[in-house]
């Protein structure tokens, strides 16, 4: 396959005028397809960039990650394959321990038969774990029955049977006297978060120096950022090896804080997620999320019960979109964030995240107001 006349993202988070080529479901270098390739397609002057990936969201069109069921992955992946995310790491809720493991154990059989069953749905790559080690005072739309103090043998439990697909454990690190020791001991097996956490700044940056990488959500579920309270998000600003999540959905973060993230800690650390629940994709209307009502009306999900945001009604282009369009940020680092960064975080940029030689072949194409135009997945156009 032979994508022409595209303006093509690089490496160095540059567009330039130029086309992809692509064999047996890989980037390759120009010159090195067939004479006479299978395809040939005019991207008509297209932006073409690397297939986003959602690190973290639980769902859409109806279905949730949580629904434990190999039919809610299915139709999960096919609709963010749809829409330009290629590959997911989608995110559990506070629910009891038996059931997630359950729940983990059915997506680690549908890997393993995923590139057979369904092919042109978004590669399933990681699990990006939200509870249940999360604090009761920053619960959002999470169950508080559910929410448990970090532990290292439940945590043991989560990842054999995932079969190591869960990359990111979140933990609060004010419940649990043992928070550093479980980090220092856990940090080689899987990646470490702050999530759902009323944290100070030195609780949470004593967290970071442990061995923490990654804040779920920056902004929300935690403290305020305040000049004489810094908090989780002070934390985040003064180590410079962890990643922070931002939902650029126009809903849970002022632009104005958007920009001053951006500024503050710098696009290499960024990743773009949507956080998005069962209803994305869906008419407005009443759906669950843990278990939990919520109330849908346009972009704005809210717990039935107290009003309380849960999750969101966006998928992570729509964010993207927004991140640019209404926020300011460049398009360059917001596709960076959304594709390049994940990858980094994820630890599968040698796979995913760029368009470069060897990579799996997927590559969306935006016009240039950004409107979908056209996916390709491992060389396949499904859209």
């Amino acid at each position: 396959m032979i994508i022409k006349n595209v303006k093509v993202f690089t490496e160095e988070k540059k567009f330039q005028d130029g086309e992809i080529a692509i064999a047996d479901g890989v980037f390759v270098q120009e010159g090195k397809t067939s004479d006479a390739p299978d395809c040939e397609i005019d991207g008509e002057g297209c932006y073409a960039i690397p297939g986003l990936i959602d690190l973290h969201f639980h769902g859409c069109k109806g279905y949730d990650f949580c629904d434990g069921t190999k039919e809610a992955i299915e139709e999960i992946a096919k609709y963010e394959a749809s829409i330009g995310v290629t590959a997911i790491c989608p995110a559990t809720m506070t629910l009891p321990v038996d059931e997630l493991a359950g729940i983990l154990a059915v997506a680690a059989s549908y890997k393993k038969k995923a590139g057979q069953e369904n092919p042109l749905g978004a590669d399933l790559i990681g699990v990006n774990m939200e509870g249940p080690f999360i604090s009761v005072e920053k619960k959002g739309a999470q169950d508080e029955h559910n929410i448990i103090s970090c532990d290292e043998e439940v945590c043991r439990k989560f990842l054999d049977a995932s079969e190591g697909l869960v990359k990111f454990v979140g933990i609060a690190p004010e419940r649990n006297e043992n928070a550093l020791e479980f980090i220092s001991r856990m940090k080689d097996k899987v990646n470490i978060s702050l999530a759902h956490t009323n944290a100070d700044y030195d609780t949470a940056k004593a967290a970071f120096d442990a061995g923490a990488v990654h804040a779920v959500h920056l902004y929300n579920a935690m403290p305020a950022f305040t000049h004489r309270a810094p908090g989780v998000v002070g934390a985040v600003s003064d180590s410079p090896h962890v990643n922070a999540e931002l939902i650029c959905d126009g809903i849970h973060i002022h632009p104005s804080v958007v920009r001053a993230a951006f500024k503050m800690m710098g696009g290499d650390r960024m990743i773009l997620i949507s956080d998005s629940m069962r209803a994305t994709g869906m008419p407005d209307g009443r759906y669950t999320l843990g278990g939990l009502d919520v109330d849908v009306v346009g972009n704005y999900a809210a717990l039935s019960s107290n009003g309380a945001l849960a999750g969101s009604a966006t998928n992570l282009m729509d964010c993207m979109r927004t991140a640019v369009k209404t926020m300011g940020i460049p398009l360059e680092t917001a596709v960076a964030c959304a594709s390049a960064n994940p990858a980094k975080a994820l630890g599968v940029y040698d796979m995913y995240g760029s368009i470069t030689p060897g990579k799996k072949g997927d590559v969306v194409l935006l016009d240039k107001d950004l409107n979908l135009k056209m996916v390709i997945k491992d060389g396949i156009v499904i859209g």
